[in-house]
């Protein structure tokens, strides 16, 4: 068996870290990405069909960019040529159009130009690809960590697909960790180490969706597995949450997604929030990033509690926290912390409203207790002359022909004429609307409510 260099298989694996001996070779051993993968799917079309086009492989490190870009070109039956954008130039590039050139014409064999970190290449570098990716002298796969529409000239990205990778969740990478741990030829099976299923799991936490990561710290965490002290001879190994800890060079931190602290210390970082408790809020929100917790998840918590809490007393608040997401999928960590712990604080410090809240609660218990209540005549539309003789439409007040830009009317059902539903708080941006819905009130001559004093 050769590998897809042509070299005798176990003597290129002597010395080669885990990683690199476990690394797929054909797709359907890859784990992840099935909304690529999948049958139907674009890269299994593609890859079925052996026709490939250029392509950009974007996505975190260790999601399977060089072993897809590798199999993909097995796959179709090419010669497949790796470049570092960070240690090739324009020599090496030539080179390797020159010879994908001869190999077209006098071998009919294709070459795919793998090129990692394509992001690296500067506009005359990328430019120097153009019109050979153009006439078809070799197929390029770019793979890169970095947004491609910020990175790569718009020319070469026109005439690439660009191909997102997402990060591998935890299933897919105990599927991994299994792998190694039982594969004698490859892995560590010949090893026969013993590893809890909370271990696998931490360490699967713990690599934060990347496989190269997971597998780096298996490896290493396994060079530390001993047997139980004073266990017979010949009893496994075992790779315990002491040798997990060592390998990573840190204490892992008591969180289980699934399980009573993850919810609790979830429930610590929103009560933080609503109690104005700034430096609790970073805190427990730090707790959760620095044990694994996906950064989105966070976030979809702060984009609730600024409704939920803070509402209209500071409507920024909302615009804050989505900021901070949009901030997070565009940079990563560990710098996206920075907006997080922007968005956190002033989450934190902002007044306090939970009238969004309390506002659908009120509506919605009318909804269940009423039904569906017909929609008064002067709010339906009237698009025809059938509706206008029903009298649809026909005793609405257009607000913007009064004064103010306001005009007293009732617009909910009849059934439900004098119902409350929002109640402004009395703090920060709320204030000011309940002193203008009480002001609207008066100026209308309507009952003002108990909240107006």
């Amino acid at each position: 068996m050769t590998d897809l260099f042509g070299r005798a298989l176990e003597k290129s694996r002597f010395g080669q870290p885990l990683a690199e001996r476990m690394r797929p070779e054909r797709l359907e051993d890859v784990v992840g990405q099935r909304h690529l993968l999948d049958r139907g799917r674009m890269l299994e079309r593609a890859a079925s069909a052996g026709a490939l086009p250029s392509m950009i492989l974007y996505g975190p490190p260790g999601t399977g960019k060089t072993t897809l870009a590798r199999i993909l070109a097995a796959r179709a039956g090419a010669r497949f040529v790796g470049l570092s954008a960070v240690t090739s130039g324009v020599k090496e590039l030539r080179e390797v159009i020159e010879e994908a050139g001869r190999r077209l014409r006098e071998e009919r064999v294709r070459t795919i130009l793998f090129l990692d970190e394509i992001h690296r290449f500067n506009k005359a570098q990328q430019d120097a690809l153009l019109p050979h990716v153009e006439s078809g002298t070799l197929i390029l796969i770019g793979a890169t960590t970095e947004n491609p529409s910020f990175e790569v000239n718009a020319a070469l990205l026109s005439r690439a697909r660009v191909v997102e990778l997402a990060p591998l969740g935890p299933p897919d990478l105990l599927r991994l960790i299994e792998r190694a741990l039982t594969d004698e030829e490859r892995g560590l099976g010949k090893l026969q180490i013993a590893c809890a299923e909370d271990v696998r799991a931490l360490l699967a936490w713990e690599a934060h969706g990347d496989a190269r990561r997971c597998l780096q710290t298996l490896e290493l965490a396994a060079q530390l597995a001993r047997p139980p002290e004073g266990a017979p001879t010949g009893t496994p190994a075992v790779l315990d949450r002491a040798c997990l800890e060592e390998a990573l060079q840190k204490k892992t931190l008591l969180y289980d997604k699934d399980g009573d602290q993850h919810y609790a210390v979830v429930s610590a970082f929103i009560k933080s929030m609503r109690g104005s408790d700034p430096d609790a809020a970073v805190y427990w929100m730090t707790r959760m990033l620095e044990a694994g917790e996906d950064p989105i998840f966070v976030l979809r918590r702060m984009v609730i509690f600024a409704s939920e809490d803070i509402g209209n007393a500071d409507p920024e608040a909302l615009r804050v926290a989505m900021a901070a997401v949009d901030a997070v999928r565009l940079i990563g960590l560990p710098e996206g912390t920075l907006p997080m712990t922007q968005a956190a604080t002033y989450l934190a410090l902002a007044p306090k409203s939970n009238s969004a809240l309390t506002a659908y609660a009120a509506a919605r218990r009318l909804v269940t207790e009423h039904g569906a209540l017909p929609v008064p005549l002067d709010l339906r539309n009237a698009p025809t002359s059938r509706e206008r003789e029903a009298g649809h439409g026909a005793h609405y007040k257009y607000p913007h022909d009064f004064s103010g830009n306001y005009v007293a009317a009732e617009y909910l059902p009849e059934a439900l004429r004098g119902a409350r539903v929002y109640t402004p708080g009395k703090e920060g941006r709320e204030r000011e609307l309940a002193e203008r819905l009480a002001r609207l009130r008066r100026e209308a001559g309507l009952p003002p409510r108990d909240e107006d004093g």
